[in-house]
């Protein structure tokens, strides 16, 4: 990835205005951070390889939400079924 492209998601991740998509799976009941963006097109025109990634896997329900928000780890949140 471009260095500078690097650096701009992180100063707007930092900044609470990077896109990323919340992506929450059932099967098992996880809950996936894809991103950051800086531009929501950019989020938009790639989320589909991610979703079609999580689908080859079957991961049962897939729900996703786009949000605007400063994000760190852990991108991936397992949940508890219960």
């Amino acid at each position: 990835m471009n260095p500078l492209i690097r650096l701009l998601r992180g100063m707007a991740n930092g900044l609470g205005v990077a896109w990323w998509a919340r992506v929450e799976t059932q099967a098992p009941h996880v809950i996936y951070w894809f991103g950051p963006f800086v531009r929501r097109e950019h989020l938009e025109a790639r989320l589909h390889v991610f979703l079609d990634d999580l689908r080859s896997e079957q991961s049962g329900s897939i729900a996703h939400e786009l949000l605007q928000v400063r994000r760190g780890e852990p991108l991936t949140e397992t949940l508890d079924p219960g």
